[in-house]
């Protein structure tokens, strides 16, 4: 089961809600993560579940980033707003870092997480499982 979180700044939401409405049945059989108000706003249009982690700015991003640390995540749809400074930027960098360190895809727009949902359909994340399979302990 593919683990799975979403992201999304004030002015993305929106367009993650429409995204996730579109791609329902591509989530329904993944384990889904979010921060609190983007999983709110996506489980009020779909009927999806996601267990939802605090604001990014009160911690949600590192919260998420605990996961990536532990290599528990499999992809992070994080669509960010590149024309508006965040006040937690430390944080968004540390969880970008985190997803280069362990090798989780991570969508930054929408261009992008169109590209993996349509690889995750396919069945192109099987790498992942390999990864952890023969990954030193």
């Amino acid at each position: 089961m593919l683990q799975i979180a979403f992201i999304a700044h004030d002015r993305k939401k929106d367009e993650i809600v429409n995204f996730v409405t579109a791609y329902e049945d591509a989530f329904k059989d993944a384990k889904l993560y979010s921060t609190g108000t983007t999983g709110t706003r996506i489980m009020e249009k779909t009927s999806l579940q996601i267990h939802r982690f605090m604001s990014g700015p009160l911690g949600g991003d590192q919260q998420i980033g605990a996961l990536v640390a532990r290599d528990e995540l499999d992809l992070i749809i994080f669509l960010r707003d590149p024309l508006m400074a965040q006040p937690h930027e430390p944080d968004i960098i540390a969880l970008l870092r985190l997803c280069d360190v362990q090798g989780i895809p991570v969508a930054t727009n929408i261009a992008t997480a169109e590209l993996l949902v349509k690889a995750m359909m396919r069945g192109d994340f099987a790498w992942r499982e390999l990864v952890h399979k023969y990954k030193p302990e």
